[in-house]
């Protein structure tokens, strides 16, 4: 059998002279791509492909140095022409197009300087600091003073001092935030009543005093629960106080909050700071109780919505606080500054008040 024939490198044949009507068919290509070009960004792509260094035209000009001596003159000359030519098309083609981008620009970006300047937007304040604030002007319009404490609280004013046991769930780890060391009985208030307790103490009797401000509780953050949140509460001790004046205390603040006739009522409850204790709901201020066609949807058809806890201080709160039970009487009640606001703006999602979106304050405006 017969080896193959080999093919030495040096027996390759040359490449040969560039051909006028190839030459010409790539210029006419370029030229056509060129005028094309709509925008800058397109007349990028069409340099690139018949100008560029892997365009047709460059790999001709390239092959001129394997041309014999005698041929490499005047296929330079074609090529070179011929680059010439679309290099040409290419800078008109960019002056154009530059024009056009600029008078697009003028037009796009015109600005009217006669015109008056655009308001800046005005920022909002916080609807938990509104609606808690219109809450302390009720009760100040009443007479009363607006008292604070402090958000570290001292374990005997936030539990002993109001009367709860030493085994009261609400004393774990799983309700209550404690200070490292635990030992050291500091607690982060899980409400506004330890305040109360420093009033006495601090102010004395008779007292009427509303305790605005932030608890914490190990809650899950959800749609009506979150582990940072407000309260605001308020204690009356003097001689003679009521039931009676408790109530009516609870008719105004309601009215204040949900607009003019809204009531309030009693049901009974349990709380270690007050005895007798009850659950205080208000008059629902879209049915106002009376019947509809398919069930209101704020307080489900009952005509009430319960908003939080209260009743007579318990004679063990006003003793821990030096005061004669024989003598005076009190009262105290609690809510829920969040849940407040969510019937006072139809607020449905608790997280909305956390998130601090300021678009979700911009909704609410200026209260005044």
């Amino acid at each position: 059998m017969s080896e193959p024939q080999r093919t030495d490198d040096h027996d390759a044949p040359e490449p040969g002279a560039p051909v006028p009507e190839t030459i010409e068919q790539h210029v006419t290509d370029a030229l056509t791509a060129i005028g094309s070009a709509a925008d800058l960004e397109g007349l990028k792509g069409a340099r690139l492909a018949h100008a560029g260094e892997r365009s047709p035209l460059a790999l001709a000009n390239r092959a001129i140095g394997g041309l014999a001596p005698q041929d490499k003159a005047a296929a330079g000359k074609l090529v070179g022409q011929a680059r010439g030519r679309v290099n040409q098309a290419l800078s008109a083609r960019q002056t154009e197009l530059e024009a056009e981008r600029d008078e697009r620009i003028l037009v796009d970006e015109a600005r009217d300087l006669t015109l008056a300047p655009g308001r800046r937007s005005l920022g909002r304040r916080h609807v938990l600091t509104v609606t808690a604030e219109r809450m302390a002007d009720v009760m100040v319009g009443l007479g009363w003073e607006i008292a604070d404490g402090p958000g570290v609280e001292a374990e005997w004013f936030n539990f002993d001092a109001l009367n709860f046991d030493k085994d009261h769930p609400a004393r774990q780890m799983q309700d209550t935030f404690f200070v490292d060391p635990p030992e050291a009985g500091l607690v982060l208030r899980t409400h506004t009543s330890p305040v109360q307790a420093r009033a006495l103490l601090e102010r004395g009797v008779p007292l009427y005093v509303a305790c605005p401000g932030k608890t914490y509780r190990t809650d899950e953050l959800d749609a009506t629960h979150t582990p940072v949140f407000h309260q605001m509460e308020g204690i009356a001790i003097d001689e003679g106080l009521t039931m009676a004046h408790l109530r009516g205390t609870l008719d105004r603040l309601a009215e204040g909050m949900f607009g003019p006739g809204i009531v309030s009522r009693l049901r009974p409850n349990y709380f270690p700071f007050t005895e007798p204790s009850a659950e205080m709901d208000f008059r629902c201020f879209v049915c106002r109780g009376e019947p509809t066609a398919s069930p209101c949807r704020t307080c489900g058809g009952t005509g009430w919505i319960e908003w939080g806890g209260c009743g007579m201080v318990n004679h063990n709160v006003l003793r821990a606080c030096g005061v004669d039970p024989e003598r005076y009487q009190g009262f105290a009640f609690g809510m829920g500054v969040e849940r407040t606001a969510m019937f006072r703006h139809g607020i449905s999602d608790m997280r909305e008040m956390i998130e601090g979106d300021v678009r979700f304050n911009a909704q609410f405006g200026m209260e005044i």
